[in-house]
């Protein structure tokens, strides 16, 4: 299908939207759907105009300029506000390709991130801390809310894995490509020889699921309670509040024990429990529609190493772009993360256009 014959059906399908929306205004239901569809052709629309407007132009103005008895003192003009309108076709051309790039239908989604120790030990805990404390910058500087879900110590300030709610406006879109193995190297603080260390963080990006997306039947789950262990309070050795919930069909466990309370520990551990079925049936229609397909930025699968946090030379490498910023500091302080991920974006962003035209 040519982009023109895409257009001449989108414009349609808008002009269509407008009949169909005051026929079902008595029927909210029906209106609400048919509204959401026109907000989003009116963008297309709005450009493809605008397009097509400057294409007229465009065509016009070259029609005058080779007519013989145009006037000289025109045509200066008009070659000059030529070259301006075919410098802006293109450009307004891609502004709509990257328009019908489909979106990702959980993009505007809340997510739930974790964050594991791998390899390295104590030194792996630590940075699992840096990655959490990072990552709560972060939301502070996009506005987001960021709540922590469940954390585990494992001592000297280190943390075996940390799961956290973090909610606001297009959360999923901007994090979900921070999906996999981040390595730091640096000296630690034990090391008294002066050596430099590689120690390994996994981290997953779920996007928080909704109670329409999935029914979890009861009879599938098998809920334990028990008294909390480690740190907590007096309350630790004298309730059970601590929370297991196992998923039978697929063996997900989910443990919460950070709450005082037994049903704010089960809420929380079914937040989590329901995110990762949601996730592990998103990868799974993935999985079938791009069998043979890896994106260039990556799987997002947690296993892939995707990032390099290098203390001794001040740089962070994403290895999926090949992209190297000698801001540490700023990055882990959070705002210049927003360099790193918006860079992967727009990668993103080009692979997918570049795919577009191949098709087009």
């Amino acid at each position: 299908m040519s982009l023109e014959t895409m257009f001449d059906d989108l414009l349609k399908r808008y002009e269509s939207l407008k009949e169909e929306m005051s026929q079902a205004a008595g029927d909210s239901e029906s209106f609400i759907k048919l509204s959401k569809e026109f907000s989003e052709l009116e963008n297309f629309a709005v450009v493809i105009n605008n397009y097509r407007k400057i294409q007229l132009e465009l065509a016009e103005l070259e029609q005058m300029t080779a007519d013989p008895a145009a006037d000289a003192e025109f045509l200066p003009l008009a070659s000059a506000e030529i070259e301006n309108l075919k410098a802006v076709l293109p450009q307004l051309q891609k502004e709509i390709k990257i328009m019908l790039i489909p979106k990702d239908a959980v993009d505007e989604r809340n997510a739930i991130i974790e964050i594991r120790a791998g390899a390295g030990g104590d030194e792996a805990g630590l940075f699992v801390a840096d990655l959490l404390r990072m990552y709560q910058k972060y939301s502070e500087y996009k506005g987001w809310r960021f709540e922590i879900l469940h954390l585990q110590e494992s001592g000297i300030g280190s943390l075996k894995e940390v799961f956290a709610n973090i909610s606001g406006r297009g959360v999923f879109s901007y994090l979900k490509f921070e999906s996999g193995v981040h390595r730091v190297q640096r000296v630690p603080v034990t090391e008294s020889s002066g050596r430099i260390h590689t120690s390994t963080a996994t981290v997953a990006v779920l996007p928080e699921a909704e109670e329409v997306d999935l029914k979890i039947d009861d009879t599938d789950l098998k809920i334990d309670v028990m008294r909390a262990s480690g740190a907590g309070g007096q309350h630790v050795n004298k309730t059970e509040s601590a929370v297991r919930i196992t998923h039978i069909p697929t063996g997900i466990v989910v443990t919460q024990q950070d709450e005082r309370s037994q049903h704010m520990n089960r809420l929380k551990a079914m937040k989590i429990l329901r995110a990762r079925l949601y996730e592990l049936e998103r990868q799974k229609l993935h999985s079938r529609r791009a069998d043979d397909r890896r994106s260039q930025i990556g799987s997002g699968d947690r296993s892939e190493r995707i990032r390099t946090y290098n203390y001794p030379q001040g740089r962070v490498s994403d290895h999926r772009i090949n992209l190297t910023l000698y801001k540490l500091t700023q990055i882990m302080e959070g705002e210049g993360l927003e360099e790193m991920i918006k860079s992967i974006i727009e990668w993103d962003r080009e692979e997918q256009l570049a795919g577009f035209y191949r098709e087009a």
